[in-house]
């Protein structure tokens, strides 16, 4: 029998290791603990770094088209040689685009048991205003047909699971979660100048929306700054708004400034299979935050205890002033939001769960 020092893990995945949101802390981060217990361990994304930072933005569509392309040579070599490894795990799809050839060719013709690991609604139609002509290219369709393949699935939350298991009765919901030790490891400043902030993809810029007018109304009455943090400068007429471009290297810092988190989200089904990853970063840092009660957030917070709801105008309005208002509050919700995920949804939390997966 082979030790965990001889068995290997190939990671297929759709983006560049230490990129992508979903990755990182969905599984990146657990990558260092299996080494640990000796397994050797493959990344294989489709996407390489030069037209991932391509994808999402307008125009290159010859650039876009060559790198899909590159993409697609690679991973047929990656398949060929799936039979080397002996664990296979796919988060999301093994190919960005087109239906799941990759995951039939691995389950059906080299009958290599996979894992199936995927954190938002992805059968569900969600696409950039950039890539709207061809987002039919996605094949939404081809999720059911990943999940009834693959040997065992793993999901963010209940409403991904329920899903999930229409087609396969192997489901394990294991949230996505933070690394409180070696990274989300600061305390926000509760008497610094108020910094309310928002982390995240220029895809869910949008949400924002919603809240802009209001944050344009407290202005007038408070001093306080509103971050936003993104890989796309938004395009907001706010005195207060302060852009900072994600950084990998500075990601922890420029989110510990914030003293209240913002997770404004809109009700809907795309909504619902989210995995609260803003509010779990916020919480995790001691930042209080505001977020919409929707999908796993009415899991993860509860209000007026680790974290507030806030649905309507008048709610949101009500929550940001309150806490501007009041240092005490903020340090009494941050505190236990931090509690809540040091015990609930930490890497130390299900550091043994995940291991399982691998034995």
């Amino acid at each position: 029998m082979k030790t965990n020092k001889e068995k290997s893990i190939i990671f297929i995945v759709p983006y560049p290791q230490n990129e992508a949101p979903s990755q990182r802390f969905r599984f990146e981060q657990y990558i260092p603990l299996l080494e640990e217990k000796g397994y050797q361990i493959h990344f294989e994304p489709f996407l390489d770094l030069k037209t991932w930072s391509a994808l999402y933005k307008e125009g290159g569509f010859f650039k876009k088209l060559t790198g899909i392309l590159r993409s697609f040579v690679r991973r047929w070599k990656t398949i060929f040689f799936i039979y080397k490894y002996d664990y296979v795990f796919i988060h999301r799809e093994a190919a960005h685009i087109g239906p799941p050839i990759f995951e039939f060719l691995i389950a059906k013709v080299f009958r290599k048991p996979y894992i199936y690991d995927f954190d938002d609604a992805i059968w569900l139609p969600n696409y950039s205003e950039s890539n709207a002509k061809v987002h039919r290219l996605k094949s939404y369709w081809k999720v059911k047909y990943c999940i009834k393949w693959a040997n065992q699935v793993t999901v963010g939350n209940s409403y991904l699971a329920d899903y999930a298991m229409t087609y396969n009765s192997n489901v394990n919901i294991i949230p996505t979660t933070i690394d409180t030790l070696n990274y989300h490891n600061l305390n926000t400043e509760y008497d610094q100048k108020v910094i309310i902030g928002w982390t995240g993809t220029h895809t869910t810029m949008r949400y924002l929306d919603f809240i802009v007018p209001i944050i344009k109304k407290l202005e007038t009455c408070y001093d306080f700054e509103f971050r936003v943090i993104s890989n796309q400068r938004p395009d907001y007429e706010l005195t207060s708004l302060k852009y900072i471009q994600w950084n990998l290297e500075t990601e922890i810092e420029d989110l510990n400034q914030i003293s209240i988190g913002v997770m404004p989200l809109e009700n809907d089904i795309w909504s619902e299979g989210k995995c609260g990853f803003k509010c779990l970063q916020y919480m995790a840092l001691g930042i209080p935050s505001i977020v919409s009660p929707v999908g796993v957030n009415n899991t993860i917070v509860n209000d007026n205890e680790n974290g507030l709801f806030a649905e309507t105008i008048d709610e949101w309005e009500y929550a940001i002033e309150k806490l501007i208002q009041n240092k005490t509050e903020r340090k009494r919700i941050g505190m236990a939001g931090k509690e809540t995920i040091r015990d609930k949804y930490s890497v130390l939390a299900y550091k043994e769960e995940y291991m399982k997966l691998f034995s």
